[in-house]
Order: C-alpha cells, then sequence, then structure tokens
C-alpha cells in the first residue's frame, strides 16, 4: 500500500469532525474524496500530510509524497524559476533533474512564458499551475490534491487529467479532494465524507 489512513478522529472543543476514518491506496490508483463545503476534507488531508494531528489514529506512507493545497502556497516576490529551484532543493533533487523536470513541467502546463515572472505579477490560475508543479516536481509515490481544479481554465483541466493518467501508470497513488467531481469515470474509487463518516 502506497497509504493506509487508520482509525483517524479529530474534532475541535467538543465538536466531532471526523469519526473513525480508515481506508487504503493502492500503487497505481486515482481516489476521489468527496463533500459539502465544511464537512472535514480539508481537515482530514492536512492529517495524511502532517500539517495537523488527529486525537487518535495513525497514518503510514509508503514513499515520497506530493501535496497541492487549495490555496497556493507561494512567496509573492520570488520568480516561477526561483519556485522551481527552491522546491527542488528541498526535495533533494541535483541540478539535472531539477532543470529537466522544472522544464517537463512548464511545457507541460504551458506557462513557460511566466519563468521569470514574480508571482505578485501572476493571475491566480497560473499560480494554481505553479502550485501543482511543485507538488509533482519530486515524481511522488502519492499525491494529494485538495481543490485541485480552481482557477483551472478548460485547456489547463484536460492536461491535468492527462497527467494524471501518466503518473497512474507509472504506479503513483493520486487522491483528490474535492466538493465537486464532475470526471467520475476517471475514477477507481470515490468516498463520501459526510458528518465526521467516510462512505
Amino acid at each position: 500500500m502506497i497509504l493506509e489512513v487508520k482509525n483517524i478522529e479529530k474534532a475541535f472543543g467538543r465538536k466531532p469532525v471526523l469519526k473513525d476514518i480508515n481506508f487504503l491506496l493502492e500503487p497505481g490508483s486515482i481516489t476521489g474524496i468527496v463533500g459539502e463545503n465544511g464537512s472535514g476534507k480539508t481537515v482530514l488531508m492536512e492529517i495524511i500530510v502532517g500539517v495537523k494531528k488527529a486525537q487518535k489514529g495513525k497514518v503510514h506512507i509508503n514513499g515520497k509524497l506530493g501535496y497541492c493545497p487549495q490555496k497556493a502556497m507561494l512567496f509573492s516576490h520570488l520568480t516561477v524559476k526561483e519556485h522551481f529551484d527552491y522546491f527542488s532543493i528541498a526535495y533533494e533533487l541535483d541540478k539535472t533533474q531539477s532543470k529537466l523536470r522544472t522544464e517537463e513541467l512548464l511545457d507541460h502546463f504551458n506557462f513557460g512564458k511566466y519563468k521569470q515572472e514574480r508571482i505578485i505579477n501572476l493571475s491566480g490560475g497560473t499560480q494554481q499551475k505553479l502550485n501543482l508543479s511543485l507538488a509533482l516536481l519530486h515524481q511522488p509515490n502519492l499525491l494529494i490534491l485538495d481543490e485541485p481544479y480552481n482557477g483551472f481554465d478548460w485547456e489547463t483541466y484536460e492536461r491535468f487529467w492527462n497527467y494524471t493518467t501518466t503518473l497512474k501508470n507509472q504506479g503513483c497513488a493520486i487522491l483528490i479532494v474535492t466538493h465537486l467531481l464532475s470526471e467520475k469515470v476517471r475514477l477507481d474509487r470515490i468516498y463520501k465524507l459526510e458528518n465526521g463518516i467516510l462512505v
């Protein structure tokens, strides 16, 4: 298994948000978790990636993690290229790997012309392309996407799904968390998070 989530529980004060959450992700699979806004989807993702702690339960990840949060965590006065350089160091990629992956992702998501632009000058859609690309930079075994379509135009949306198909074929496990899932046919399994319970 790439990901095992076992008996996760989380409450804020007396209000339970997640109740005994259990699921597994296998290599080469695409899984969706859907739920209304405020259902606890983002809290669950943040527990999986280690941003938040659960009161109970365990998360086990086997391999490299890529995480694309709902809100792009970017540095407004750095350029697109500087972001790729910064994250390459964090992921311990050598210069050759970094250059290769950067060019590949800039080309695939069609935003190479913004390579030297500062984030503060980019549209929300282009920032989201970078947000996704940084999660993919180190070729993760597990990719977690929280509301990944925000800000995507139709072309980027199609490029996104083309890329996830490639990742799946390479054995990556992909978890997509969203309140709206229109591409159900592309997924191997879909869970619904409702009243703190995963069905």
